[in-house]
């Protein structure tokens, strides 16, 4: 079993040479810096920057040294990040700090809500790395503008945790059986493939960004007609390449639309025997990296996901990430528990929909005041 601390370190490694590959203007010292000084709660002040303009506001996200991941203070910002502060998360739950745990997720889900209801239009540029949370608070926006650089990703199976911050919902919406392919195999769209499954709104060279943001920041409306053709004119027309997950969608819905993990795994081998497609190999060694526990947890939160509005499925989300850290069920968040698939019994799959105990309260989400798109 692979210990968390080999898994962060290496995923720690992906996400600052993609950074540094991929992005604009960020330095960091070493991986060891980003596995140190982690907090949940920053000064919110110094993590968010806000900036007026002439009819808009411009938040963006300022913890470059942890790729911008994720933690409670930054509830308040919206811009491409790695993600949740999974590491620091993961010393809370350790030391046994459940409360600051919820916390975290309470913020940060209401925060996802709050974009996916909002009632002023906004733009999310995604020029860089867009994983887990970093997905959580831009996809819900009126327009998402991804780049040549843009990373997307929903890694949390290979983490031992499911895929959260609304993500059954937003990939339960996908074209097929699509969602349940990033969900369980934690693969990388680039800005390209998510134009083409929607997950984007609009397409652009990053090198157009600076012309992007100094266009928007001019206008004097909020006219969404008006801002779709402000993105459209700097919009750049692609495809995605024959190696892409996206030319590989009726073999893909294939094998990824059968009700078990099981099932899927064994259609991929039959798949594999008969051709011979690369595509199906390295999917199966995907699936392989995950966490068992993890896969059957997020395919019924896919699946579950196609019937349940926004507010329903943050709200489930909620319960399934406090299982998640409380380490009542297994200690999978640390290391793969149970190990394989036949060891992962249907109670633990069911426990972690269960509400943490009978009196801990829901999520509270502000439906009342607006109700979430569908």
């Amino acid at each position: 079993m692979q210990s968390l601390a080999r898994r962060q370190r290496d995923f720690s490694r992906f996400f600052i040479n993609e950074f540094n590959r991929r992005t604009r203007n960020f330095t960091t010292s070493s991986s060891s810096s980003f596995l140190s000084n982690h907090s949940l709660t920053d000064d919110s002040d110094s993590v968010v920057l806000v900036e007026g303009n002439a009819g808009s506001r411009t938040v963006v996200l300022n913890r470059p040294t942890f790729l911008n991941a994720l933690n409670t203070s930054m509830g308040r910002g919206r811009s491409f990040c790695a993600g949740g502060d999974i590491v620091s998360l993961h010393d809370m739950a350790t030391k046994g700090s459940i409360e600051g745990c919820k916390e975290f997720f309470w913020t940060l889900y209401n925060f996802m809500y709050h974009v996916g209801t909002y009632l002023k239009h906004n733009v999310a540029i995604l020029d860089g790395i867009t994983m887990g949370g970093g997905a959580g608070v831009s996809i819900p926006g009126t327009f998402r503008v991804a780049t040549d650089k843009t990373v997307f990703a929903t890694p949390e199976t290979l983490i031992g945790f499911h895929p959260d911050a609304g993500a059954s919902f937003h990939l339960s919406h996908l074209p097929g059986y699509l969602g349940e392919y990033l969900a369980l195999t934690g693969d990388r769209l680039n800005g390209v493939e998510m134009i083409a499954c929607g997950l984007a709104t609009h397409y652009s060279l990053s090198a157009n960004l600076p012309a992007i943001e100094e266009c928007l920041r001019t206008l004097i409306t909020d006219d969404p007609s008006v801002i779709e053709t402000s993105l459209q004119k700097y919009s750049d027309l692609d495809y995605p390449d024959n190696s892409s997950v996206i030319r590989r969608i009726e073999m893909l819905d294939k094998c990824f639309s059968h009700d078990t993990v099981e099932e899927i795994i064994e259609a991929l081998k039959s798949e594999a025997a008969k051709t011979n497609d690369e595509w199906c190999h390295s999917t199966l060694k995907k699936l392989e990296l995950a966490s068992p526990l993890s896969l059957k947890v997020a395919l019924r939160s896919i699946r579950e996901g196609r019937l349940e509005t926004l507010d329903q499925c943050l709200i489930r989300e909620y319960r399934m990430s406090l299982q998640a850290v409380s380490g009542q069920i297994s200690g999978d968040f640390c290391e793969w528990d149970p190990p394989s698939l036949e060891h992962v019994s249907q109670d633990m799959v069911d426990q972690y929909f269960s509400p943490l105990t009978a009196l801990e309260p829901e999520l509270d989400l502000p439906t009342k005041q607006r109700e979430a798109f569908t």
